[in-house]
């Protein structure tokens, strides 16, 4: 095949994936496929989203074992236990991102919260524990981008309720851990009304993209209020480092890495075709799978679900009780055909909890081994989910009280960090 016509058919497959929305498609057998966009996410089996399908739908590439082992060597850390158990399991130009690091070439990490209630839950966590931990490897800048537009815009809320939940939100990220001198928190509805930089590439998207391309890729329609066709350019344009000139001086050359779930996605398809048209790097991404809802994997937590999701506010009883009483189970009805049969560990929601935060390898793999074959009951194995979740959001809650309005301003300041550039 001539160069020409390689081109040309690496563009027609790049405008195939922009419209490729992922709002249950059918598959090759005529089936549904599962519904994975920014604001829906459900799957057809109760075992899950069928992430090889999703990988290949939406053209992103699964992380594999000689990419894990790829950055082990480059960066001298053990990989994470999201990387190590496929909870990150796609990435698109994560290779670039290990390449600059090696030639000690900068880049910035950008990852983001839409507010849509006082306190995240668990789920939430995932890719600020993730990016935490990238930004302690790779010793970068980070942006953290609160859509509280976006949360005003598709949800029920007034502005100045969505504006106020993203600053209790941005409480809740402090409360991580992340190194104020490294990273910036802002609000989209304060940080844009003063930022002439990041309205200027906002500007710049906006004119690049045509109304029936976020149509194809958000399922936008003609009752679509025109606020939500016009939101994909304010995520995209944090990917792009001169849209904050007090960190970056200025320079637009320095690509992002963005850890995110895998239904944020099609901002960034949509990003990546932008930026060379502007000039700018193609931001990087690496996905996450979903953080199951209690009731099963079929669907993700849910803000607006109290019973669906353990928040971060939860006390200990509050989360014994939502575990025992809502954490759907893989095991048999009784004891003794429990004891014959044994559990599923591919639909219990306990264990699919502790491969999150349970980080000892080993004990993971023995509670599955007792599960399976039926020597571990599910009373025990809740009891063992409780209590790493009790000490995980009672710790948070004790960080978070330490997050005075002082401190939290110094996240938010717009500033220089660290970096020289």
């Amino acid at each position: 095949m001539t160069n020409e016509a390689c081109a040309t058919a690496e563009k027609v497959n790049e405008l195939k994936l922009l419209s490729t929305s992922g709002d249950g498609e059918e598959d090759e057998k005529g089936g549904t496929d599962d519904v994975v966009n920014p604001w829906e996410v459900h799957a057809t089996d109760e075992k899950g989203i069928d992430y090889d399908k999703l990988v290949k739908r939406f053209g992103s590439s699964k992380i594999d074992d000689e990419l894990v082992q790829r950055f082990e060597a480059v960066t001298g850390h053990k990989a994470h236990h999201f990387l190590r158990r496929g909870i990150f399991f796609s990435h698109r130009d994560m290779h670039m991102i290990l390449n600059r690091y090696e030639q000690k070439k900068p880049f910035f990490l950008y990852t983001g919260r839409g507010p849509s209630h006082g306190s995240m839950h668990l789920g939430h966590l995932i890719p600020f524990i993730f990016t935490k931990w990238l930004q302690e490897v790779f010793d970068v800048p980070l942006v953290i981008q609160l859509t509280d537009d976006e949360k005003f815009l598709w949800k029920d809320l007034k502005v100045e309720e969505a504006n106020r939940l993203a600053y209790e939100n941005a409480r809740d990220i402090v409360a991580c851990g992340f190194d104020v001198d490294k990273t910036f928190i802002f609000s989209d509805i304060d940080y844009i009304s003063s930022s002439r930089a990041f309205y200027l590439n906002m500007l710049r998207i906006q004119k690049c993209v045509t109304f029936n391309q976020v149509k194809g890729i958000f399922g936008f329609d003609d009752s679509t209020c025109i606020g939500k066709v016009a939101f994909p350019p304010i995520q995209a344009a944090t990917s792009f480092s001169n849209s904050f000139p007090q960190i970056f001086a200025g320079k637009k050359d320095i690509p992002c890495l963005i850890p995110c779930a895998i239904d944020q996605d099609p901002y960034f398809r949509m990003t990546r075709d932008v930026a060379p048209r502007l000039g700018y790097p193609k931001p990087a991404l690496i996905h996450s799978s979903f953080f199951p809802a209690l009731q099963g994997a079929q669907t993700k937590m849910s803000s607006s679900e109290a019973t669906s999701s353990v928040f971060l506010n939860d006390t200990n009883a509050q989360i014994k009780n939502k575990i025992n009483k809502h954490a759907f189970s893989g095991g048999q009805v009784t004891v003794e055909e429990h004891q014959r049969l044994g559990g599923n560990c591919d639909v219990d929601i306990a264990y699919q909890y502790l491969t999150f935060f349970l980080e000892d390898d080993d004990k993971l793999k023995q509670i599955k081994e007792d599960y399976t074959k039926g020597a571990l009951l599910t009373g025990h194995l809740k009891k063992e989910l409780i209590g790493i979740l009790q000490a995980i959001v009672t710790s948070h809650r004790e960080r978070r009280a330490l997050v005075t309005d002082e401190v939290l301003e110094q996240y938010m300041t717009p500033r220089k960090l660290k970096y020289n550039y």
